[in-house]
């Protein structure tokens, strides 16, 4: 009997560790919200949102570096080999009764960015920037536009553009979904008084409620036709790891809590839970505005390379599909003091009781899904999630092990993550800011590390940019 795999990626760390301190600290926070959509009825959301309310906007031309947008075939830049390698950056929305006035910034979203966090990021070689980030419209009916959101991702796009760079737009949350999604597998939300939250700040609507899922087809069109002549971004990755598996339609119903995709499937396919009918409806609604840009999709189960072959590839020619690869778990996110496993290492890495040899070897066998999967639809794939904790023991080793691999397989791919230099982040939260070394102790940049050296050697090899294709 398979049992549950845990995939609990960093963000969802970085997350909990930020919320979580500061509702420790924060004494006022209300155990419920007074007034919020998630006290309302299942049928008292659905009639309140039964027509989709937006305003659509004029496509706002950034300004930017670039000659000449005109010809630029951006599908070739996910199909001729690995032409994209960079980082993730990652912002979610301020909750300011958790967050405070400062933690995160001032803004709607944080923690905040600056042109230099760019400027530093193309100087170490990067040319991509996977950017995982709230979704235009609001997370409660009647799913209107955020203007705020909308502004925060455009002043992102134009500063990455001013660093020569290129971007992925991908999208957090969104309608009937908010950012506490990552806490679902971690919180007692089964019983949501007993969780570390208010009840009223999970919101999964989206695996349950057709109007929710309307809204994210609506928000994609809207998106697509503000950004298709935007020249630097080259991707639109659909929805960041959609764990209906997990999390379920709370408080519409129960987490589900199935982890093996063949149970799950058997279960839930063709239902609202299945992501398989809803990523192909947001497709045809961005091909309607924009017939071009690339589309990411990626699996359930925090897109865990396992769950990449119940992944249905639509009949749209220009979608990669996409996996984080955080495996093995028990050895990229573990905690200090206790580092027991190492790389290269013996030690069970999948769970199944017995030890396993973790090497290169054992990460190319890993990675053999991709290939078979490859194979089977002649379709491409990119890895735009993956990495580690900065402290772990052989950790250059490993980084420069599985970008070799993704490298021979022609993969484009995005490190997780390349933080704000924003100061309480840097001070917090940094796990996976590798920029601070291998010492957890050490809360700012270090001048070099064998893990920041590996990360460069390949980055190196970025030859494209937008300013010398356009």
């Amino acid at each position: 009997m398979k049992k549950r795999r845990l995939y609990l990626t960093g963000m969802a760390i970085a997350i909990a560790a930020t919320l979580i301190v500061l509702w420790e600290c924060d004494s006022a926070v209300p155990h419920r919200v007074a007034g919020s959509p998630l006290d309302e009825s299942p049928a008292a959301s659905r009639k309140a949102a039964t027509t989709l309310t937006f305003t659509p906007t004029v496509t706002v031309t950034l300004p930017l570096v670039m000659r000449n947008a005109g010809g630029v075939d951006k599908w070739a830049l996910w199909t001729s080999g690995t032409q994209l390698r960079g980082a993730n950056i990652y912002q979610r929305r301020v909750y300011p009764a958790l967050d405070g006035t400062d933690f995160m910034g001032p803004g709607p979203v944080g923690p905040p960015y600056t042109q230099q966090d760019f400027d530093n990021l193309a100087a170490m070689g990067a040319n991509y920037v996977n950017i995982s980030h709230p979704g235009l419209f609001t997370e409660t009916v009647p799913y209107t536009l955020d203007t705020g959101i909308q502004d925060n991702l455009d002043n992102l796009l134009e500063m990455i553009a001013q660093a020569d760079m290129f971007a992925v737009i991908t999208f957090r949350t969104g309608p009937g979904r908010s950012e506490f999604w990552t806490f679902w597998g971690e919180d007692n939300v089964s019983d949501p008084q007993e969780g570390w939250f208010a009840p009223s700040y999970y919101n999964n609507r989206v695996w349950g409620d057709q109007t929710a899922q309307d809204a994210w087809v609506e928000m994609w069109r809207y998106a697509a036709q503000r950004y298709k002549n935007n020249p630097i971004v080259v991707g639109y990755d659909l929805m960041c790891e959609p764990n209906s598996n997990e999390v379920g339609a709370y408080p519409l119903g129960d987490p589900l809590d199935v982890w093996d995709p063949e149970e799950f499937y058997t279960q839930y396919g063709g239902t609202l839970y299945d992501w398989n009918q809803l990523y192909p409806r947001i497709t045809t609604a961005i091909r309607e505005v924009d017939p071009n840009t690339p589309i990411l999709i990626g699996g359930m189960a925090y897109s865990a390379i396992e769950w990449l072959p119940y992944l249905q590839p639509t009949n749209d020619s220009r979608t990669i599909y996409t996996v984080h690869q955080y495996e093995p778990f028990v050895y990229t996110h573990q905690e200090p003091p206790t580092l027991t496993n190492t790389y290269p290492g013996t030690f069970d890495a999948d769970g199944d009781g017995s030890d396993d040899q973790v090497n290169k070897a054992w990460l190319d066998s890993l990675l053999s899904t991709i290939d078979t999967f490859t194979a089977t639809n002649g379709v491409p794939v990119a890895v735009n999630e993956f990495g580690l904790m900065r402290w772990e023991p052989g950790a250059d080793a490993f980084m420069d092990d599985q970008m070799d691999l993704l490298e021979q397989r022609g993969l484009n791919h995005a490190l997780w993550l390349w933080e704000a230099s924003w100061p309480p982040i840097q001070e917090e939260i940094d796990a996976f800011n590798f920029r601070h070394g291998p010492d957890p102790n050490n809360h700012t940049d270090v001048a070099s590390s064998d893990l920041i050296n590996v990360i460069k050697k390949y980055w190196a090899r970025n030859t494209v940019r937008p300013s010398n294709i356009w």
